[in-house]
Formats: structure tokens, sequence, C-alpha cells
């Protein structure tokens, strides 16, 4: 009650969870769970004030001995009642009263999801099945939620046409995953109306709860990059965004490599002399055009992979007075760089 700020607050959490999912519900607490199922069909109140009908046993038997209310059963002699009814009657009302114990099945979630939405109407674009994709990833979160655990990857069937969402760290909220989803859909052009939807995900991976820090959140931080990376990934698609990282070869254009976002070798290469900030398609220079400071560096590599290179390389001041990485390569001046 404490984490949850007291009955009331709990149940509103309850009901605006289930409203999330479209479904409407009744609830209700008791000291035993039948005596809170009888109250929920009742509409609450106080036990004994319930009608027999929210017993879920016949009612017309009662009926026909006078009997309407939970309270007026329970009056009646319980040697008669046992004669003249199921056994399982006494049985309950002793578990609605906490007489006799009522052991519950532990809920035990699934370990994949897969749920499927009948639409009330066809729908012609896609953007427009958001609405009904989220009441599915609110489930979704639901059930990630109960197995602490989290999804690196969905797909949503739209009859033929599947959608699939991936992410850069496991996560379960269901407004992170709208998003995602809302970006794949902008770019999806149906090739015919859409009457169901069909949302799955598994391959689930532990993701327990995470506590804010008081000064500052690098956590947190960081995630928010993450996020950017992946609506960019779903607007652009997964091959556009990637990270770079270096690689051990002395030719320029050679020495660096696309790589996973947040990927990189630890070990780490350095290059033996100055190297620009910014490196240029080799563009040809006049040998008048700039005074040569610093150099020359050899570069001498590459006959293993067809593109051999024997350059030698020098810091030079341009004639618009920049720094400039230039190389000489069979008598011709190039410039290849320049210093920030």
């Amino acid at each position: 009650m404490r984490l949850f700020g007291g009955a009331e607050s709990l149940l509103a959490k309850l009901r605006a969870g289930l409203a999330d999912l479209g479904f409407e519900c009744a609830l209700a607490t008791a000291a035993t769970a039948r005596a809170a199922l009888w109250l929920s069909r009742g509409e609450g109140g106080a036990l004994a004030a319930l009608p027999v009908e929210a017993t879920g046993f016949d009612p017309e038997f009662f009926k026909s001995i006078g009997i309407a209310t939970v309270g007026e059963l329970l009056q009646l002699p319980r040697e008669g009642l046992a004669q003249r009814c199921d056994r399982r009657l006494l049985e309950a009302l002793d578990q609605a009263l906490g007489a006799a114990p009522e052991p519950r099945a532990f809920f035990s979630p699934p370990p994949r999801f897969s749920a499927k939405l009948e639409l009330p109407c066809e729908v012609m674009y896609a953007e427009g099945l958001l609405f009904g994709a989220r009441r599915l990833l609110v489930q979704l979160e639901g059930l990630l939620t109960a197995r602490q655990a989290g999804i690196r990857d969905f797909a949503l069937r739209l009859d033929e046409t599947i959608v699939q969402v991936s992410l850069s760290s496991p996560a379960r909220d269901a407004e992170r995953l709208t998003q995602l989803l809302r970006e794949r859909l902008g770019s999806v052009a149906l090739a015919r109306p859409v009457e169901a939807i069909q949302l799955e995900a598994e391959n689930f991976v532990p993701l327990p709860g995470r506590s804010a820090g008081m000064f500052g959140d690098a956590a947190a931080e960081a995630e928010d990059w993450v996020r950017l990376l992946e609506r960019l990934r779903a607007r652009l698609g997964r091959d556009a965004v990637c990270g770079l990282a270096a690689q051990p070869d002395h030719r320029p254009e050679h020495a660096w490599r696309r790589v996973e976002p947040g990927e990189w070798d630890p070990r780490e290469f350095r290059q033996p002399g100055p190297r620009p900030l910014w490196l240029l398609e080799p563009k040809k220079l006049d040998e008048n055009t700039f005074v040569r400071l610093a150099g020359p560096e050899r570069i001498e590599s590459g006959w293993w992979d067809g593109d051999d290179a024997k350059r030698d390389y020098f810091v030079a001041r341009l004639a618009d007075a920049s720094l400039g990485w230039i190389y000489c390569e069979a008598g011709e001046w190039y410039l290849h760089g320049l210093f920030a």
C-alpha cells in the first residue's frame, strides 16, 4: 500500500492500465480473493448485502426459499444447507469469509508475445494503424514487466506486410516502442487495405529496473542518445546510420571502417605522423601554390589488395594561408586534407 500510495491509488492505476488495453472492468478489494471477486460482481458494498447472483451459483433455488442476499444465505443452518446444496457452496462461503484457505496458482507469463487485433474498419494508410498497434504494445509492456525483461526487436504483421523494428538497447517502455513504430510506418506503403494487425516479439533479455541518480544521471543521458539513434535508423534505414572506428592501415582512405554504433577496437592504432582533421578527395595542385613546412613522410602500402600507394606526404602552407596535407606521387602533387 505504501508503494502505490494506498488502495485507491492502486485501483486507479489498474483502471487506467485496463482502459489503455481497451477493457472495461469492475474492481473491488476485500480480505480474501473470493470476497473481492463477489464484491466486484456486485459493484462494491458490503459482502452481506450482495445479491446471491454474485456468488456465481444458481440463484433460482435461493429465490424459491426466499433468500436474496449473501447475508441471508449465511444465516441459514449450515447442516441443512449442506444437505440441500452442492458442497462447493459451503467451501466458497468459507473461502469468502477466510475460514478456509483458497490457494491461487501464480500466473506464469509466456516466454514470447503474439497478439492479434481485428480493426473496426479497413485502414488504407500505414500511419492509421498506430492507434491499434499501441494497444498491443501496452500489452507487450505488461508481459515484459512481469518477466523483468526487455526486447531488442519486434515485428508488426499487416496482413501480408511485415514491419520489423529494431532497438539499439533492450527496452519495454510502450511509448518508446510506439515512437519507433511511428517512424517505420511513415515509410511503409500498403499494397491493400488492412483489416487486422498482429504484434510478435520473442528473444526476451533480462532488464531489471533502474534507479535514477541524485546528482545527474549519466545512464539516462546515454539512453537519450540511444533513443535518438533508434529513431534515425527507423526513419533512414539501419544501414544509413553507423559508427566509425580506426583500423591499422597507413593509407588514410583505408584507415577507418564502419561499425555498429558504440563498438570500437580497444587496440588503438596511432598514425606515425600528423593527420588533418578534414580528409579530402585527392585534388591536383600546382607546385607553385604551396610552401612545404614539414615532411616528407613516406607511405608505401596496399600491394596486397590491389590499391597500391607510394606517396611522400608533407605539411604545407597553401595559397590562402591555410595548412594543408599534401603528397607527391609519380611526380604529381595532390591536396589530401586540411588541418584545423
